[in-house]
This record gives structure tokens, sequence and C-alpha cells, in this order.
């Protein structure tokens, strides 16, 4: 079952919680925006992966210095 709320009913609830209970919904908010600025995108994956082949290809070319697996896991150390 769904139901509907317009936001100026949604906003006339929220201002009749008490102090305890506001707080406790910013919370849950701010909690909420962090963990979606913290998770990473389709898009970003995608052209991480991207960028990742190309440069297999630049080096297969010549066109780049291949990486020893410890300077591989620096630069993972280095990103994360």
């Amino acid at each position: 079952m769904k139901a509907t709320i317009s936001m100026e009913s949604l906003w006339q609830t929220i201002q009749s919680l008490s102090p305890k209970n506001k707080k406790w919904l910013a919370d849950k908010l701010i909690e909420d925006l962090q963990t979606e600025e913290e998770s990473i995108g389709k898009e970003e994956i995608l052209a991480g992966i991207d960028a990742g082949l190309k440069e297999v290809k630049q080096t297969r070319e010549g066109k780049l210095e291949e990486k020893t697996a410890r300077e591989f896991l620096y630069e993972l150390q280095d990103i994360g």
C-alpha cells in the first residue's frame, strides 16, 4: 500500500515532533546523505575500468612504463 502526503503536510508533521524526535530524524537524514556521498556510482566505476584498460593498452604499445606489483599496490593504497 502506498501513502501519498504533500510536502506541506510532511513539514507540518515534522514541526509537530518533539525535539528528541526531530534530532533523531535529522541524524537519520544526514546519515542517509553521507551514505549516498560515499557510494561510488556506476559511471565512476565504468570510467575507472575504461582508464585502466587504456593504461594497459598504452603499456603494451610501449607508451607507458610497466609497473611492478609493489608500485601497483602502493598506487591502490594512495587511492583508497
